[in-house]
């Protein structure tokens, strides 16, 4: 009697195109054997790290770059109650935050707290992330332009960081690039992600 036909995994398929008759060899059975242990490897190495990330973001602070605004700086009637007066997103930006959005949220990323400059820029960023409510913080605020002292405003920054313990859910920080470097010595791209360690003082890129 001719055994029953076993579905292969359409990965694993083409492994298998020249089937040798299963009464004389168990070439096909080791072969779906093989590929199903594969396939089963690679569904529990993704799941384990969904799993892991935000394990290690506990009692950190993310900082993020806002996402893409062409140009530098802003412009000389700049207002930071007036987002006209301010360089802004462009749609690459806006669509850049929505997708740096939902890669968080498929990581299994979510945060206690989101903070951002006061900037439009940042407030947007925040907003097209759709993570959560973003509070404003003037800490994160740009010293680029002196619209505001790097003398003044890293240290609110540095004294917030303080009160982070290590068992604290990860904080998000929507900033500038000068907030950014300042803090962590890490020169960032628009959207960019670094991971910061109050405790320790030491940061990473955030790879997603």
């Amino acid at each position: 009697m001719a055994r029953p036909h076993t579905p292969i995994p359409t990965v694993c398929r083409s492994a298998s195109r020249h089937r040798a008759d299963p009464l004389k060899s168990p070439a096909p059975r080791l072969i779906r054997f093989f590929c199903l242990v594969l396939c089963l490897s690679a569904a529990i190495a993704g799941g384990a790290h969904a799993d892991t990330v935000p394990e290690t973001l506990i009692g950190k602070v993310v900082f993020m770059r806002h996402a893409l605004a062409p140009g530098n700086g802003d412009p000389n009637n700049f207002d930071i109650n007036d987002c006209t007066t301010q360089r802004n997103l462009n749609e690459d930006g806006r669509q850049q935050a929505r997708l740096t959005g939902q890669k968080l949220k498929a990581l299994g990323i979510a945060f206690e707290t989101i903070y951002t400059s006061e900037w439009c820029r940042c407030r947007e960023t925040a907003k097209m992330l759709a993570v959560g409510e973003a509070v404003p913080l003037r800490a994160l605020n740009s010293f680029y332009d002196h619209y505001f002292s790097r003398d003044e405003l890293l240290p609110l920054l540095e004294e917030k960081l303080s009160q982070v313990r290590p068992g604290d859910p990860p904080i998000l920080m929507v900033t500038h690039f000068v907030t950014i470097m300042g803090i962590t010595g890490k020169s960032v791209s628009s959207g960019d992600l670094v991971v910061y360690d109050p405790a320790t003082g030491e940061s990473e890129m955030l790879r997603l």
